[in-house]
């Protein structure tokens, strides 16, 4: 098995809230008994657009053995995947994503999206 990063999940650290289920676009995180769990290995690509959406902090990248990530598998998941949409705001002008690119981030312990605007600020202060 190839050493590689992929997402892991802190159970006890996880609320059940399930933000992180929409930014995996592969599919690889579901909730699961009212906990996200990596369904499958192949599907996680390792990105982490997971990450920044989880308000406990529950979620990490990690590099250990892990299957190969599976594009194949990824299609075969989206074939058969129910569409849901949860539209997200920036924290700071409540603008959303269909206005204004967001970008996910982490601020004083707490995740949030940020928009293109306001990120400057953000960063500079």
């Amino acid at each position: 098995m190839p050493v590689r990063k992929i997402v892991k999940i802190d159970e006890g650290k996880c609320n059940g809230c399930g933000l992180c289920v929409i930014p995996c676009a592969e599919g690889a995180i579901e909730l699961v008994d009212g906990k996200a769990k990596v369904v499958r290995e192949e599907l996680c690509d390792g990105a982490g657009f997971c990450l920044g959406v989880c308000p406990t902090g529950a979620l990490t990248i990690e590099e250990r053995e892990a299957p190969a990530f599976s594009e194949e598998a990824v299609a075969e998941v989206a074939g058969n995947r129910q569409e849901s949409y949860m539209v997200q705001k920036c924290f700071s002008c409540d603008s959303g994503e269909d206005q204004i690119a967001l970008f996910p981030c982490r601020l004083k312990g707490e995740s949030l999206w940020v928009c293109a605007k306001c990120l400057p600020k953000l960063i500079h202060g």
